[in-house]
């Protein structure tokens, strides 16, 4: 369903005030600028509000918890990828597991892509190569 540019903002404030622990996770470390990064969390875009986003970089970091895998979820989240990549920005899905089991390992994962140097997706679900790792 679409929602108009106030109606995205509204309900972007009420998430922020909502978010899941492996969120507020991610934003505790996310929030201090990793790398010289910025990002917003809960952020508008189009329609949609992204749980959080590097403007510098153009990347949407989305925390995936177990409901992304039921019923019509795979299929949103592949159309929500689908336009955002149409607008230039970059999709990196976290599993929220991953956030709970190794926030800081997540955080080096988001810079790494945030400046270009490792692919979008891992292989085989293998958690991301520390830094000078190849």
């Amino acid at each position: 369903m679409l929602h108009g540019p106030k109606d995205t903002q509204r309900r972007a404030r009420s998430l922020r005030q909502s978010m899941t622990l492996p969120e507020v996770l991610l934003w505790q470390e996310l929030r201090k600028r990793p790398a010289g990064l910025r990002f917003r969390r809960q952020h508008p875009a189009g329609s949609y509000v992204l749980d959080f986003f590097c403007p510098r970089h153009r990347l949407a970091v989305e925390v995936d918890g177990e409901v992304h895998g039921r019923g019509d979820a795979p299929v949103r989240d592949a159309d929500r990828d689908a336009w955002l990549v149409g607008e230039g920005i970059r999709v990196l899905r976290i599993p929220a597991t991953d956030v709970l089991r190794d926030v800081e390992a997540v955080v080096l994962h988001i810079t790494a892509k945030a400046r270009g140097d490792l692919p979008l997706r891992q292989p085989c679900g293998l958690p991301p190569p520390l830094p000078g790792e190849d």
